[in-house]
């Protein structure tokens, strides 16, 4: 095919699509089944109206190849569990009882079965279900969701492309299920699982697909010879089908490096290749091993993880260059748009000019569509929409918002000094053992307590008008005073104060940082129907004044036990917010540090002598390869050691963890010189206590017994029995006793018997430590 003919055959595709609706209704429409108010059959009318809205929206907007299967009421990984029959033994009654239910019993627990373990999806801030897997696994093809979607799709009379995770991401991403030897390697389930997917893909051929796309985003990963040769076995097995559809293998998120060649070797007929950031490596990469003659190559050249707009003249060049290393070259975003929130147009609150800066789904899905015109018909063909890029990339560079030089003074004047903590962890530890009087065992929370709807309502009148900012703040006040008292009367020893002012961990910052543009309709899924709405991260950062010190003072002076002082990390305030791109990260975390340092310690001045400094997505933000990483730490710890550096040594800096693979960065975690870090522990079975035990950390920790992302209640001695497990890693002199995570999402019923058992589980084995104190 000449270039001609390749030019002409671009069309532009995505991988997948905000699932939640304009409104939210997806979210809406499961909680509300939860609730029981919401059928089943209603539920699923919903859902595919969703659908059907989105592949709708998409075709209009010039997608000629619309995603199907994308689409999930909990998450994609979960789905391909169904799919290929992994449902863990102690869910297999209740799926086959009833299939959504047992769905969302996987996802979420019940009572008396816990979920699957959730972590994070590579290096971003979505969750996943992580599939159990052992070697007595019997994989059954069901490809129910996948035939039925796509055939929604084709009824509306559109072209359209089933996505499915690949086999060999989805056997990297497994784990051992309880019971199966640590030592399991899922992959060696690799021969057993390929007929499955052989099934399905038969079955979307048979109803009608003519490509299917098989993400694995693992293989950007570093991956060993044998994890190499099973992929490409896998795409051999797969590509020597009889009667197949077309396959489109993707990756995204990192360069491919290795896996490029195997997989440009393989027997499928087209490759999605991320061309954003470090992926940009994949171009000299895919010209190196020949290109991919006589096979259809999807580019990712729109950043589908962040939200500034595209650099569209720069993307053409990309795509013309790539013109010549296949036979057909098609436009997409790097990655699924799941990533990004739905529509920069609904934002009210951000001036105009600026939200020309921003590119939200739709506006992504825009830019695709321009640039495959662009690359099919000429640039002719999209001069003005060249003109306008131009405008508004230059407005951004030369705004006065993006260069503040006193900001950027300060950050330049930096020492080494400034991120050393003196003295040492042993002396300020036993400063703090004099100064907190705390028992064996303390306990605490990780910081909020359930935002009811009596709060979220409150928030919204203060907005709407309807109470003034005197009544809104006697809310506040009398909600910190139960949450006090509620403390007080459980047997807590480290109290706080709820958080009942903040609607997020990072946006509540954000607002009260110059730097950061707040978003109000911007909401982007985490997990299941928790959905959060990240700043935007435009400008340099600084801090007009203190943020959480009113509230902390305030809650402390109800009590005679010590109340925590809270607050969001740097590289959490990066990596769950819409990053800068037009400087280093170490730079705009150095900048956040500053600001942050300056809370903390405001908050010492005002009498509060033990800070929590969450870094929750210090482990999400690990750089996918590992020849990055050493340089990421290294900015990452001191941006954390700059925020809490400058306090007096009997007070206590605190961190928090969670969800997250915890021992790939144990030094990371050492060297960030807190002096006590909670992790997230219970789905887990303590396997963090272990991690931390076998690199020798010497500090405190609290290794979580309490699972808050399940609405089922641990008993007495279920959580006892976890504080066992962890004091065979970690000292009783050093453990502390507390849930996995904040309380935010949970209601008053159960996070009351929740904690309550909690103490109780920490007397119990205070006693049979022999601890005098209860």
């Amino acid at each position: 095919m000449t270039t001609r003919t390749a030019a002409a055959a671009a069309r532009a595709t995505v991988y997948g699509y905000p699932r939640q609706g304009q409104n939210r209704e997806l979210k809406k429409a499961i909680e509300g089944y939860w609730k029981g108010r919401v059928t089943a059959d209603a539920l699923r009318a919903t859902a595919a109206g969703l659908r059907r809205t989105n592949w709708r929206e998409l075709a209009g907007a010039g997608i000629g190849e619309v995603p199907t299967g994308d689409f999930s009421y909990y998450d994609h990984v979960l789905d391909t569990s169904v799919m290929v029959g992994a449902i863990p033994e102690r869910h297999r009654a209740a799926f086959d009882a009833d299939a959504l239910d047992g769905f969302f019993a996987m996802a979420r627990g019940t009572q008396d079965v816990a979920p699957l373990e959730m972590t994070k999806w590579f290096d971003t801030n979505y969750h996943y279900l992580v599939p159990e897997l052992g070697p007595d696994t019997v994989f059954t093809a069901d490809s129910t969701k996948q035939v039925t979607e796509f055939e929604e799709a084709l009824a509306l009379g559109l072209a359209a492309r089933p996505v499915l995770v690949g086999p060999v991401t989805y056997l990297l991403l497994a784990k051992p299920a309880p019971g199966v030897a640590a030592d399991f390697d899922p992959l060696t389930l690799l021969d057993r699982l390929l007929p499955v997917y052989a099934q399905v893909l038969t079955e979307l051929r048979a109803a009608g697909a003519p490509w299917v796309q098989l993400d694995e985003p693992a293989l950007v990963q570093d991956r060993t010879p044998a994890e190499l040769n099973a992929a490409a076995r896998a795409y051999r097995d797969l590509g020597a089908l009889a009667d197949r559809p077309k396959l489109l293998v993707a990756s995204y998120f990192d360069r491919l490096g290795d896996a490029l060649p195997v997989l440009a070797k393989a027997p499928v007929d087209g490759l999605a290749l991320d061309f954003t950031g470090s992926a940009a490596a994949n171009l000299d990469a895919l010209a190196a091993v020949g290109g991919l003659p006589g096979k259809r190559l999807v580019a990712g050249v729109v950043d589908g993880r962040n939200v500034w707009i595209n650099d569209l003249a720069r993307s053409l060049t990309t795509l013309g260059t790539l013109l010549g290393l296949a036979d057909r070259v098609d436009v997409a975003p790097s990655c699924s748009l799941l990533h990004v929130p739905l529509d920069a147009s609904l934002e009210r609150d951000i001036e105009p000019q600026i939200l020309r800066w921003l590119a939200f789904a739709r506006q992504k899905t825009a830019e695709v569509a321009t640039l495959a015109a662009g690359l099919a018909q000429g640039t002719g063909s999209v001069t003005a929409e060249l003109a306008a890029n131009r405008a508004d990339l230059a407005s951004r560079a030369g705004s006065p918002i993006t260069h503040d030089p006193d900001v950027r003074a300060r950050a330049a004047a930096v020492t080494d000094a400034d991120g050393r903590r003196s003295p040492s962890y042993a002396e300020r530890s036993a400063a703090q053992r004099a100064h907190l009087g705390l028992p064996l065992l303390p306990t605490t929370t990780i910081g909020s307590f359930p935002q009811t709807g009596e709060l979220r309502a409150a928030r919204a009148d203060l907005r709407a008008g309807r109470i003034d900012t005197v009544a809104y703040e006697e809310r506040i006040r009398n909600e910190i005073r139960d949450v006090v008292s509620f403390q007080e009367k459980t047997g807590l020893d480290v109290l706080v104060h709820g958080e009942p002012e903040r609607n997020d961990m990072v946006q509540y910052f954000a607002e009260r940082l110059t730097g950061y543009l707040a978003l109000q309709a911007g909401w982007v899924q985490s997990y299941g129907t928790r959905y959060v709405r990240p700043p935007v991260l435009a400008g340099d950062i600084s801090r007009p004044g203190p943020m959480t010190v009113r509230w902390t003072a305030y809650a402390q002076s109800l009590s005679d036990r010590p109340v925590k002082g809270m607050l969001t990390g740097p590289v959490t305030m990066l990596a769950w917010s819409f990053v800068r791109d037009d400087q280093p990260l170490g730079d705009t975390a150095r900048q956040v540090a500053l600001a942050l340092r300056d809370e903390v310690n405001d908050l010492e001045a005002s009498g509060t002598s033990v800070i929590q400094v969450d870094e929750p997505a210090l482990r999400e933000t690990l750089p996918l390869r590992a020849a990055d990483r050493a340089g990421y730490l290294a900015w990452a710890t001191e941006a954390f050691r700059l925020t809490t550096s400058g306090v007096r040594p009997d007070t206590q800096i605190h961190t928090h963890m969670c969800y997250a693979e915890f021992g790939d960065i144990v030094q990371a975690i050492d060297d960030l010189d807190a002096d006590v870090i909670s992790l997230e522990a219970a789905r887990s079975h303590m396997q963090v206590a272990h991690e931390l035990a076998g690199h020798g950390y010497p500090r405190e920790a609290g290794p979580g017994v309490y699972d808050i992302h399940s609405p089922r209640v641990p008993g007495v001695a279920e959580a006892a029995a976890l504080l066992r497990a962890g004091l065979e890693a970690i000292p009783a002199e050093r453990l502390w006793v507390n849930p996995d995570c904040g309380l935010k999402t949970r209601g008053w019923p159960e996070t009351r018997a929740s904690l309550e058992n909690l103490v109780a589980a920490a007397r119990t084995v205070r006693a049979e430590l022999g601890s005098t104190t209860s």
